[in-house]
């Protein structure tokens, strides 16, 4: 194994670029739960486990019109979550070996919680593929504004599980607000920020290719459950014909078409590993 970090810290260092991309296991280790299969959604919200709904059937923005106390308990108890928790110093690393390169980094995530920001990562320098519970849209939606929510305040009755008036509404028509989130089933979700984000991504990579540049991608804590982030790694490596890193401690297989490296760690043992071998 120490064969193997040694060969990343290698790869990283000769690297011109770093391209992070990130599902929700980079968050485990900062104390976020992993809502893996429906018994671990459940642990975490045991009053949803006696209605019997799933993560996919909660995570639906049908419930902003139909339970909106329901939608905003679910909604709210992860952004209360989010912003308290703080960010595990693996991203303090990863942001040292980024700010190192001559051309910088990139964030490509498919999580929602913000922690890149908050770990101090350029703003300019992330996409959010899924959005982000830290900005609000109306539920209708009756515009295509989305706003910085600020400081969000959600009181939540537990035992009900049920968020407490008052609710988030929309400044313009009333409705119900809902977070900046592409849900299951989502035809409301407001993807312009994201585009924009994308758009500043897609160029940097033309950037890196008009001059030839090698960047190494560096995906942590991406599972196969919804593959986005999986697949965004693998076309990148191939398309610049780089290597991939991929460290995850169960889906850390790396197709054999690829040149990477497979990594069976958690986020932060795998990042602290590497960074012992770095130069």
């Amino acid at each position: 194994m120490d064969t193997i970090y040694k060969k990343a810290a290698e790869i990283i260092n000769q690297a011109d670029a770093l391209i992070y991309t990130a599902g929700a296991g980079i968050g485990v280790d900062s104390g976020l739960p992993d809502f893996r299969g429906n018994k671990g959604f459940w642990n975490e919200y045991p009053a949803i486990s006696h209605l019997g709904i799933s993560f996919v059937e909660m995570a639906n923005p049908s419930w902003f019109e139909e339970n909106p106390k329901l939608a905003w308990a679910f909604y709210g108890h992860r952004y209360n979550l989010y912003k308290k928790t703080i960010p595990h110093k693996g991203f303090n690393i990863l942001l040292k070996w980024g700010e190192q390169k001559k051309y910088n980094y990139f964030v490509y995530t498919s999580n929602v919680d913000g922690h890149f920001q908050k770990a101090g990562f350029e703003d300019s320098k992330i996409e959010e593929v899924h959005g982000s519970i830290n900005y609000l849209q109306c539920s209708v939606p009756c515009n295509s504004e989305i706003t910085d929510e600020g400081d969000l305040q959600i009181s939540i009755n537990n035992e009900k599980f049920e968020a407490q008036e008052p609710l988030p509404v929309c400044p313009k028509c009333g409705a119900i607000a809902r977070p900046n989130i592409l849900m299951f089933g989502d035809w409301n979700w407001l993807s312009n920020r994201s585009a924009e984000q994308s758009s500043r991504f897609d160029n940097w990579l033309i950037q890196l290719k008009k001059q030839n540049l090698k960047p190494v991608i560096i995906e942590i804590g991406a599972g196969k459950a919804v593959a986005t982030v999986r697949m965004k790694s693998e076309r990148l490596a191939g398309e610049f014909e780089t290597h991939l890193i991929r460290i995850n401690p169960r889906d850390y297989h790396i197709p054999t078409y690829l040149k990477g490296i497979e990594i069976e760690s958690n986020a932060l043992e795998g990042i602290i590993n590497i960074d012992n071998e770095m130069v």
